[in-house]
């Protein structure tokens, strides 16, 4: 017998646990917020989720992450200057006021969360974050090529630099909220892009 049959769309509910995550952190976020946001019981909570918050934390992250990718690579294939996408990218985390969904903050938050679980966890993160240095690098690669940038440095460390970037000042936007310093360190950590 294969159990009872799921009656909810597990994408959805994983969707609306994110928002609760995002607004409560993983630490902080209580199995009945997630069940009332999610919208399902206990049983069927556990019957899709066997690791229970963590798995389903992990399984927000991914899904937050992919979703993620896709608009910054739909965005910057759509925008006549590429690296100039990024810049602008980069620098609207400096005035973001709140975890801005298109920004990314959610999924750099929890990277930082995350990565202190476990070693698994560490490795799920670590992928992760290649997804965005490859969207870069390919970005980067591409601007080479076509003259539209100067610098010829390897691509992926370049990427690996961007991705640096934005692992930072999620990290920095904890300690410091001033746009003027946030904005400034950003500009430097862009000039690789002249």
């Amino acid at each position: 017998m294969a159990g009872r049959p799921k009656i909810f769309n597990e994408q959805e509910a994983i969707q609306k646990a994110t928002e609760v995550f995002r607004n409560k952190g993983y630490d902080t976020a209580s199995a009945d917020e997630l069940l009332n946001a999610m919208g399902i019981g206990k049983g069927s909570f556990y019957l899709a989720f066997k690791g229970g918050k963590q798995e389903l934390y992990v399984r927000s992250i991914k899904q937050f992450a992919e979703s993620f990718n896709q608009k910054i690579t739909m965005a910057i294939e759509r925008s006549e200057d590429q690296i100039e996408f990024i810049r602008q990218f980069f620098l609207a985390l400096a005035d973001a006021e709140d975890c801005d969904i298109d920004r990314g903050c959610y999924l750099g938050n929890a990277l930082v969360q995350l990565s202190e679980k476990d070693e698994d966890i560490k490795k799920i993160t670590a992928e992760l974050l290649k997804g965005l240095q490859k969207i870069f690098a390919r970005t980067i690669k591409k601007a080479q090529e076509n003259g539209q940038l100067k610098n010829q440095e390897d691509p992926e460390i370049l990427a690996w630099h961007l991705t640096n970037l934005w692992n930072g000042i999620h990290v920095t936007r904890r300690m410091e909220n001033s746009p003027r310093i946030l904005r400034s360190m950003i500009e430097m950590n862009l000039k690789p892009l002249e």
